[in-house]
């Protein structure tokens, strides 16, 4: 039956408990655990609105006034505001 018999996957089991030891499994498995429950708690952190007990800050005003010819400043860092939207995946025409 291959592989997936189970008497193959007892020999690997037996054969992995030999090797690692029970205690470095437990740990192991442990560590997997905590690994996955940290994960979904940063998930959930992401999805949460800011905290509404924070005031915003003053809007603070341009040191110099900008004339319409001017070039921009070259040490002055450029950003784009955007809003990321979700992609749909194209339809594959060979399935």
């Amino acid at each position: 039956m291959g592989i997936f018999d189970w008497k193959h996957w007892i020999v690997i089991l037996v054969v992995v408990v030999l090797v690692f030891g029970t205690k470095k499994l437990k740990n192991l498995g442990t560590d997997v655990g905590e690994s996955i429950k940290g994960f979904r708690k940063a998930m959930n952190d992401d999805e949460k609105p800011a905290d509404p007990t924070v005031t915003p800050q003053q809007p603070v005003p341009p040191a110099q006034p900008v004339s319409p010819q001017a070039p921009s400043p070259l040490n002055q860092p450029h950003t784009i505001d955007v809003q990321a939207q979700k992609v749909e995946e194209p339809i594959r025409k060979d399935s």
